[in-house]
């Protein structure tokens, strides 16, 4: 079903905050609270298998196995893969009426820290590929669903793993009411920078953890583009080149055995650069102008992305040790168009990047988008572009134990509600979500449930490798 009831920011803006309050209580009785516990997928409603089929249509056809190899590995990979079998799942469950922006693929592998333009390092959701307004509620179960999945694969108890997911919720709760609070200043401005996460979450870690969680502050700051450039490249015939990795990296040479081919798609990208800086601020194309095109590859990202065309253009500026490392990275439909209404923007990648801006609070200097013709096959596709690296870095979650588990979902469940808070009516949603547990509770019935549907979901994709109906490589 498709989700339409939507408040403007026009309609937030004529209302008293006592208005938005009565009508964040006014939605429990349309849809109670509890009416959230709980999930049973609707008997009419498409396989995920067939629908993850459905996606391969429009992707490369030799990296699909790849893509069916890392989902294959744990019932905690396939759910990362999974956002459309989810996004289905979730249209068909209940929901306040109250939309937001909405990251539509808020597990907690989509969190991480990164370099903010004043060079600090911040925490925040880091990929928007599925970004669009919606419902609130489907991140929230998305994200809650994601820390049953990956407290099992941890090995915690049921007990274990019900603490994580109502401890985060109630956070996210929590947080939301202190956000319809604050001015819409002070919602905008609010950010976890990494001396905020240190004093809000750091206590909480055990003593080896918080070493880890340095040691990990300190490994970001290397993977900037200089570090890109000295683990994707070699000096070839006195040139830096992006090094062959096949099938992960492939240069652009190695993409076709004719030389007009490779001709053509050099052409090709320079008209794509001078597509994408048009939709840059002036002093950031000003920043572009100093770099020159020097190499583009080919690069399998992620899980749910794999098939999707991804590229990495090598620039350098005043010497070869002056690297700008790009990454182009093909935009669809967002997998909850379907089920939430159509983007307002014809392209996706322009979807991407005004989502990514709405929710984040500082994003890359380089963030834009094109509509450009395949560097190799030569048919329109819309592309988002950002940095390859820029301070990146992400927690090792499979590490982790209860406790840090814990700290690790309140941290991004805050963050998601900052983002929520951005772009919603976080007065109404905070007095709908209310100050007792009984939200906290129904999600992590939901998200119980949910996971005990993904390992059916992963086991089905399994069979499928076995009996050879899917082809799967698990070795990249």
């Amino acid at each position: 079903m498709a989700v339409t009831s939507e408040r403007t920011a026009t309609e937030i803006r004529s209302e008293s905050r006592e208005e938005r309050a009565a009508k964040g209580k006014a939605a429990r009785a349309a849809t109670p609270r509890s009416s959230h516990a709980g999930f049973t997928r609707d008997p009419k409603a498409p396989a995920p298998l067939d629908l993850l089929a459905r996606q391969d249509a429009t992707r490369v056809a030799q990296l699909l196995p790849i893509r069916y190899g890392r989902m294959s590995v744990s019932p905690f990979t396939f759910f990362r893969g999974a956002a459309l079998p989810m996004a289905s799942d979730l249209s068909g469950t209940p929901v306040s009426g109250l939309r937001v922006q909405v990251c539509g693929d808020a597990h907690l592998m989509n969190f991480g820290v990164f370099a903010s333009p004043e060079r600090k390092l911040v925490f925040d959701i880091n990929d928007f590929d599925e970004t669009l307004p919606g419902p609130w509620e489907w991140d929230v179960k998305r994200l809650a669903a994601s820390l049953e999945v990956a407290s099992r694969q941890n090995g915690f108890t049921e007990h274990e793993c019900r603490r994580v997911v109502t401890d985060s919720v109630a956070q996210y709760r929590t947080a939301m009411r202190e956000f319809g609070g604050q001015t819409a200043l002070e919602v905008w401005y609010a950010h976890a920078d990494i001396d905020l996460v240190n004093q809000m979450y750091a206590g909480r870690l055990r003593g080896h953890r918080r070493k880890e969680m340095q040691k990990n502050v300190a490994s970001a700051h290397n993977k900037d583009n200089l570090g890109a450039l000295r683990r994707f490249t070699v000096v070839r015939d006195g040139e830096v080149r992006i090094a062959p990795d096949p099938p992960i990296v492939l240069p652009m040479e190695e993409l076709s055995s004719r030389p007009e081919d490779v001709a053509r798609a050099r052409e090709g990208l320079g008209a794509l650069l001078a597509a994408y800086r048009a939709t840059l601020e002036p002093e950031r194309r000003s920043l572009l102008d100093r770099y020159r095109l020097v190499d583009v590859a080919h690069k399998v990202v992620g899980v749910g992305s794999v098939g999707t065309r991804c590229w990495m253009i090598l620039l350098l500026g005043n010497d070869d040790h002056d690297p700008l490392f790009l990454q182009a990275k093909e935009a669809g439909p967002s997998v909850l168009e379907e089920f939430a209404g159509p983007s307002e923007y014809d392209n996706s990648g322009r979807r991407v990047v005004v989502g990514q801006r709405l929710m984040q609070t500082v994003s890359d200097i380089f963030l834009g988008w094109i509509r450009a013709a395949g560097i190799v096959d030569g048919k329109q596709r819309d592309f988002y572009l950002r940095q390859l690296r820029d301070w990146k870095g992400s927690a090792r979650v499979d590490t982790l134990d209860p406790r840090d588990m814990t700290t690790y979902g309140l941290l991004c469940a805050w963050t998601l509600a900052r983002a929520h808070a951005r772009t919603g009516d976080s007065v109404a949603i905070g007095s709908y979500l209310g100050s007792s547990e009984s939200f906290d509770r129904a999600i992590a019935e939901f998200a119980r449930d949910y996971a005990d549907q993904n390992e059916k979901d992963h086991a089905a994709l399994l069979k499928a490798i076995k009996t050879g109906a899917v082809q799967a490589d698990s070795s990249r």
